[in-house]
């Protein structure tokens, strides 16, 4: 680990460290990207705190949608798998998967494949003499040739903009709780459609809130998953993948970088036909009869009230709520990452505010890679889950240690 000297305006020295790549963020991408660096024999550092949108933003008694064997997390030489966890730990394979178990998995993976990582977190980021200047909260500079963004979602949190004039504490998204014993006995609307509109739903009526969950669209049930029981001619018709049944999810698993070579209509128009916001069927007897469902409306008028808010649906129906919840989701917009400096931003070239990529992850400044949720648009779905990890890491470490070899030559 290298030191150089650096000056600021006050002329007082500061050190910064040199490193082959910085990785910002310590979610799954964040880990197993890190680790197929260090794999590589690259100098790294990763920065930020291990986990932290799966153990503080989202609700203790949740399942992930994914098998077990769909969330494992990569490392260059496949030691640190779930299989390999479910051994040594007291939990037992099973579907769904709670969320627990998913987090000391992981937090045991970090132990084992990334041991060092750095829970500060990263102030700015930006282009310094050719490299990457990357400031960390507590005043550390780190020098760098490579930046790998591993930032997840919580930056990317939707919430639309009739609801800005709202304050927090009357309406919130959803990735700002982590405990709801704190609406028991209150009226909660719930606004969104998918998985976690659902699912939150459901956990709040069982922390003791009256709850009502207003969709746009009738929710869409999964069927049953049979994963774990389907015969041999029901795989060979429709084999069993990560992201869900058939072909084409297995071709997205087993062939994760065919779909970057579509053209982008083409792969917009894939992702908005066949990846719908969605609710798995073992949700169903947690919801049904025991909230309220305005499936098919969509708040109309909202204002604040003494005692909470007023809502008007587009059925004409007037409710009162204690609490909106915003479970509407994620929409990727670079700008909203608060760490990169303005200057880097405005380098970087966009479609829709959703960074243009390059096969590589590589983003149009050289040495900027994202991973994760940003790359969705540009490499498909299977990067929406935590399955994508093994993908991302591999591609990027790869070129990643390509450009350190070109550059010491």
């Amino acid at each position: 680990m290298s030191v150089v000297s650096n000056v600021q305006e006050t002329q007082q020295p500061v050190s910064v460290t040199q490193y082959d790549a910085v990785v910002v963020g310590a979610g799954p991408y964040g880990l197993a990207t890190a680790a197929h660096l260090r794999g590589r024999g690259l100098n790294v550092a990763i920065f930020g705190k291990t986990l932290e949108l799966w153990r503080n933003h989202m609700p203790g008694g949740m399942f992930l949608r994914s098998h077990w064997w769909a969330t494992n997390l990569s490392d260059p030489r496949a030691r640190y798998s779930f299989e390999h966890f479910f051994r040594v730990s007291r939990y037992e394979k099973g579907y769904p998967v709670p969320i627990e178990a998913f987090i000391d998995y992981a937090l045991w993976f970090q132990e084992r494949a990334v041991p060092d990582v750095d829970e500060t977190y990263v102030a700015c980021v930006e282009r310094s003499d050719g490299q990457f200047l990357v400031t960390l909260v507590d005043g550390r500079k780190v020098q760098s040739p490579v930046v790998v963004m591993a930032s997840g979602l919580y930056y990317y949190a939707y919430r639309p903009q009739e609801y800005d004039h709202l304050p927090a504490e009357l309406a919130s998204h959803s990735v700002n709780h982590h405990d709801f014993s704190r609406f028991a006995g209150k009226q909660v609307v719930v606004v969104g459609g998918g998985q976690s509109a659902v699912e939150y739903t459901a956990l709040l009526h069982e922390a003791g809130a009256s709850v009502r969950l207003i969709s746009r669209r009738p929710i869409h049930w999964l069927d049953p998953d049979r994963a774990d029981e389907r015969t041999i001619f029901e795989q060979l018709k429709s084999p069993n993948a990560g992201i869900a049944p058939g072909w084409r999810n297995w071709i997205l698993e087993y062939m994760p970088y065919l779909f970057y070579h579509f053209p982008q209509p083409r792969k917009d128009r894939y992702m908005r036909n066949n990846y719908n916001a969605a609710a798995s069927d073992w949700l169903r007897d947690r919801v049904v009869g025991k909230v309220t469902l305005h499936e098919g409306q969509a708040i109309s008028a909202i204002q604040e009230v003494d005692d909470g808010l007023a809502l008007s649906l587009s059925s004409g129906e007037k409710l009162k709520a204690d609490h909106l919840m915003l479970a509407t989701g994620y929409q990727v917009n670079v700008k909203k990452l608060p760490m990169l400096h303005p200057s880097l931003i405005a380098e970087i070239q966009t479609d829709r505010d959703i960074p243009l990529l390059s096969p590589y992850f590589e983003s149009s400044v050289s040495g900027l890679y994202f991973v994760g949720l940003t790359a969705v648009r540009a490499f498909g779905p299977l990067f929406r889950f935590v399955l994508g990890n093994k993908a991302a890491a591999q591609r990027v470490a790869g070129a990643v240690a390509r450009q350190v070899r070109a550059r010491s030559r």
